[in-house]
């Protein structure tokens, strides 16, 4: 599974014009299910997502967590992070999972973080959607967890 995330003031999701999601300050994870991804790694992307430490302290180092800040988490579900663009002109998407696996596995984790964590906004999978958002910093981060 991988989430690429961006550290943000403010971020929503439109879709036919219609806000579906937002949040303010918080973090933006655009989710793409990997072919082999299971429940399992549903469940270490949330804890990381959580976890990772990418807010300031009171030195103003990345030391907290969206866990200690209380922020607002959206996730967007985004295939095209799962593309192969090593060769030609035209991404393949050979190692995304197939749209059943990957709808039923970022549901599961729009589920569990809405249980675990106060602010959680999403997209729709499988929608076109307008992503709006301000990085603050910029702060950009790519997590990967493996099958």
């Amino acid at each position: 599974m991988i989430a690429l995330i961006q550290r943000v003031s403010e971020a929503s999701v439109r879709i036919d014009g219609e806000v579906v999601g937002a949040i303010g300050p918080g973090l933006v994870a655009l989710v793409a299910v990997e072919a082999g991804d299971t429940p399992r790694a549903v469940a270490r992307t949330l804890e990381r997502l959580l976890g990772y430490r990418v807010f300031p302290d009171d030195q103003g180092r990345m030391n907290r967590s969206l866990r200690e800040t209380g922020g607002g988490l959206l996730l967007v579900p985004q295939f095209t992070l799962a593309a192969d663009t090593q060769k030609g002109m035209r991404p393949s998407f050979s190692g995304a999972a197939t749209p059943e696996q990957g709808a039923a596995l970022f549901e599961r984790l729009l589920t569990q973080a809405q249980s675990a964590h106060p602010i959680v906004a999403s997209g729709r999978f499988g929608a076109d959607m307008q992503v709006g958002l301000i990085n603050d910093g910029p702060v950009t981060f790519w997590l990967q967890t493996r099958p």
